[in-house]
């Protein structure tokens, strides 16, 4: 059974968080660490992937400073996406050799995660055939947007808990036009404690990638990164 190391970071910078992932890839790809889950919020961010259009961004520079909001051009496939307070955002770090090696499979497991997620808290989701990602009806609730280097993956998921769901409007989510946003507080009504949704999540992680989650508090996570990168005189910051 395939360990995974996971953690909950609270809310982070988005461009600290790039960085670790990417160190994070690096020492998986020289076998001095396992597979990683982080799991955080973030502070206000756009990011655009790879497919994503300028045009798909409505909000002017103006805007965006005035809001708080930063802007991402990043390394994922699909097109833009909000992340920010209230939302919680995952990135499995794992090499898919252990695993399979179908990135379609990857990305529906991702998704059936978040299914099983929902269920626990009595919303019904489903996937879509056209559309990656988690719906509720025709409104989606998580985003999935990944890379794969040498079978070792990087971003992830989404999922809008208690998200402001206004910091969508300025944006065309995901380069869809004719669907909306949600977020479970919309639809349940309340508010979630995130760490409730934290631990089911985990649970659900091991349940569908068949593997055993050793979870850390995010000062133990990081005292463990930076004890391993002290070598290679690096220390890592994601606050």
């Amino acid at each position: 059974m395939n360990e995974v190391l996971a953690t909950y970071l609270g809310k982070t910078k988005f461009a600290n968080t790039w960085n670790l992932q990417k160190d994070i890839v690096s020492l998986i790809e020289n076998k001095r660490i396992n597979d990683v889950l982080i799991l955080n919020e973030h502070n206000h961010v756009y990011t655009i992937g790879k497919s994503g259009s300028d045009n798909h961004l409505l909000a002017d520079n103006k805007e965006l400073a005035h809001r708080g909001i930063e802007v991402f051009y990043i390394d994922r496939g699909g097109d833009i996406t909000y992340h920010g307070p209230g939302q919680l955002v995952g990135y499995p770090i794992i090499d898919l050799n252990n695993y399979y090696l179908d990135i379609h499979r990857y990305l529906r497991e991702l998704e059936e995660v978040i299914i099983l997620t929902l269920k626990d808290f009595d919303i019904i989701a489903k996937n879509d055939k056209n559309f990656t990602g988690v719906w509720v009806n025709d409104n989606k609730i998580a985003a999935i947007g990944i890379k794969v280097s040498k079978w070792i993956t990087m971003h992830g998921f989404a999922l809008n808990v208690n998200t402001d769901l206004s910091y969508f409007d300025r944006i065309i989510p995901c380069g869809i036009f004719h669907r909306g946003v949600t977020s479970m507080k919309s639809l349940l009504d309340k508010e979630i404690e995130m760490l409730e949704i934290v631990n089911t999540l985990l649970k659900n992680f091991e349940k569908v990638f068949k593997c055993k989650i050793n979870f850390l508090n995010d000062k133990d996570f990081i005292n463990i990164i930076n004890e391993i990168n002290v070598k290679d005189n690096k220390c890592l910051q994601v606050k």
